[in-house]
């Protein structure tokens, strides 16, 4: 039997433990999983929670995660909803509930003290499941932190919604009131418009949150021990001080691709096998390999939203007349109707020809690093601008919902590495806006774009911003487990 002194010194010795639980969306799960890895990398037991199907996901398209990393484990949970990917684009409120309800059982399961695991010493959670923790976190005793996935100017932006509907600048009044300026948001004043603020302030969709949930979740991660968040300082710092008011405890760690990629190739080992991912399409990175450079749109509307036939027919035939070579990521399921048709107009299905190569998935950050890649046309879902923005690759925005048109309004009016298509969806404007983005007004966009990829590298850099708010975010972390 061990004695008192060979626990403590045990429980001292043994690397602390830390559950991270994100939201079951891809896109949620690449940015939260990047931190998981940086955290083995220091030396945590990191246990992630996820649904089978992420899990399997992962593990075709990202190797064995659990091989370079062995103090990085997964645990798996959900039935339902969550055991079928093709409804995660459609009910999105349903997907929330079930992951909120499954997920607390399971939480609790892993922090019990018969889990068979370390004892967990902190709880990461996706602040879009933040209200998981309002009971678990007085309940185990264990610190609450939280990761917000999207844009630090969307978080503000949902902060402010309370103030804007006092003093009626909201609700939205109409389609005549969309290009209203916002006033009362602070470090955005006469920036946005109606039209650019969080979709779901223009009125709730069947199937998604509601606008006062993610408002309430905004508001709760004031009762978070820290916040964390994908931005850099140089890129949005104007709202983080804003935020900072709110959140004294809030760390930027982005890009964190970029931080992750910075820490591996400290340790040889980790970069050399990170590049193991047997199952890619390299189709289309041969199809690159063949192409001018900057030649190319690369087009990606996302994993998760769903656009009717006649958009996608607008942007095919917008993108053929327009004489640029293009690389379009078009998912199964990517089309969907209101009577439940599905699948490719025959035009896109049989369009492939020398000047259009049409992929169901491709490696975006390669596909954006790649020299023939001279344009990306994005859903400016915060992953791929940031992504896009690491690259130096000017973006053409059509953003559909949640955070993504406030980011649009940024790249486009803010940062000034492109254009923004929000709310139209007609052949004549993506020809145009492709010939402006990829010849007419290039230099102008590509100059901007490097000077930013520029700031973004070095902020997450060995000695930039994000980089050394990484190791006091660990100190930190250390500290409260």
């Amino acid at each position: 039997m061990m004695s008192v002194e060979d626990k403590l010194e045990s429980a001292e010795t043994r690397p602390p433990h830390v559950l991270i639980f994100p939201a079951p969306g891809q896109g949620h799960v690449n940015t939260i999983l990047s931190l998981a890895e940086l955290l083995a990398l220091s030396d945590f037991q990191v246990t992630f929670l996820i649904t089978p199907h992420i899990h399997n996901r992962l593990r075709r398209f990202a190797g064995d995660i659990e091989a370079r990393h062995p103090n990085l484990t997964f645990e798996t949970f959900g039935h339902g909803v969550l055991q079928n990917p093709a409804l995660f684009g459609h009910n999105l409120k349903e997907l929330a509930e079930q992951t909120k309800s499954q997920g607390k059982l399971k939480l609790r399961e892993l922090c019990s003290e018969h889990s068979g695991k370390p004892k967990v010493g902190c709880i990461i959670v996706d602040a879009l499941l933040g209200q998981v923790d309002s009971e678990l976190g007085d309940e185990l005793g264990i610190p609450i932190i939280h990761f917000r996935t999207a844009s630090a100017c969307s978080f503000w932006a949902y902060f402010n919604v309370p103030k804007l509907l006092q003093c009626n600048e909201l609700p939205i009044k109409g389609e005549e009131d969309m290009d209203r300026e916002i006033t009362r948001i602070p470090g955005m004043e006469n920036l946005v418009r109606c039209r650019d603020l969080p979709a779901l302030c223009r009125g709730e969709r069947k199937g998604t949150l509601s606008l006062d949930t993610l408002v309430y979740l905004a508001l709760h991660s004031q009762q978070a021990k820290a916040v964390l968040m994908n931005t850099f300082e140089d890129l949005e710092g104007p709202v983080l001080s804003q935020l900072r008011r709110h959140f004294p405890s809030l760390y930027t760690l982005g890009p964190l691709h970029v931080l992750l990629n910075s820490k591996k190739a400290s340790k040889t080992a980790a970069a050399a096998a990170s590049g193991r991912e047997e199952e890619k399409d390299r189709t289309c990175m041969r199809w690159l390999d063949a192409q001018p450079p900057k030649s190319v749109i690369y087009v990606s509307f996302g994993s998760v939203a769903v656009y009717t036939r006649a958009q996608l027919m607008e942007i095919w035939h917008g993108l053929m007349n327009s004489k640029k070579p293009f690389l379009w990521v078009i998912r199964h399921d990517l089309v969907a109707e209101p009577d439940g048709d599905q699948g490719l107009p025959a035009e896109l299905q049989e369009g492939a020809n020398e000047r259009a190569c049409i992929v169901e998935w491709a490696p975006q950050q390669e596909v954006l690093e790649h020299a023939a890649v001279g344009g990306f046309m994005t859903h400016s879902g915060w992953n791929s601008t940031l992504e896009s923005m690491v690259a130096g690759v000017p973006m053409i925005c059509w953003p559909l919902f949640g955070d993504q048109p406030t980011n649009s309004r940024y790249v486009s009016e803010v940062w000034k590495i492109g254009l923004d298509m929000k709310d139209t969806c007609d052949r004549k404007i993506v020809e145009k806006m492709v010939n402006d983005l990829m010849v007419e007004r290039r230099q102008e966009f590509e100059k901007s774009a490097e000077a930013l990829a520029a700031l973004a590298r070095k902020s997450a850099g060995e000695g930039g911003p994000s980089y050394s708010n990484f190791h006091r975010f660990i100190e930190y972390l250390k500290s409260i487990c």
